[in-house]
């Protein structure tokens, strides 16, 4: 491996925290660390919206939204921050006290602890987070929120 790989490998490694951060709800560093032309893909947790997003905005309303249902969510990376020239990929358990609103949870989650996990793979491009893939353990999310039965979403 060159030094140029390693230094590239390391730079990408430092966004790990930022991007944690992010998803604790700072959406004041979205500018400088998500590239403009940024892409998710990921079957969002909260059961609606598309499994793909584009840009910062759609970015921070998705941060947005999963931080509405449990105000107090806090992620942690449990595994990595694994790092090459163009990619950054974390594991993560996230925890927060769930507020209430998402389709289908039973009134008696509201006030739970809910705790789930997932691994975040990130492309990274001239130090910008520009491309993300998620995989988070949804049906641990909702079997904890009480939902026996997703609503049917409008197409």
């Amino acid at each position: 491996m060159s030094t140029q790989t390693t230094n590239a490998a390391t730079l990408n490694a430092k966004l790990a925290e930022p991007w944690r951060q992010l998803w604790n709800g700072d959406l004041s560093i979205t500018d400088r660390i998500i590239a403009e032309d940024f892409v998710a893909h990921a079957a969002p947790i909260t059961g609606v919206g598309d499994d793909e997003i584009h840009g910062r905005e759609a970015l921070n309303q998705w941060v947005g939204g999963i931080n509405t249902l449990l105000p107090d969510l806090n992620f942690e990376i449990t595994v990595g921050p694994i790092a090459t020239d163009d990619y950054l990929v974390v594991r993560w358990t996230a925890q927060g006290t769930y507020g209430g609103g998402f389709p289908g949870a039973s009134d008696d989650a509201v006030g739970s602890v809910i705790t789930f996990t997932g691994t975040d793979t990130l492309r990274v491009v001239d130090g910008m987070l520009a491309e993300y893939w998620a995989n988070a353990d949804s049906l641990l999310f909702v079997q904890q929120l009480g939902v026996s039965e997703v609503p049917a979403t409008r197409g």
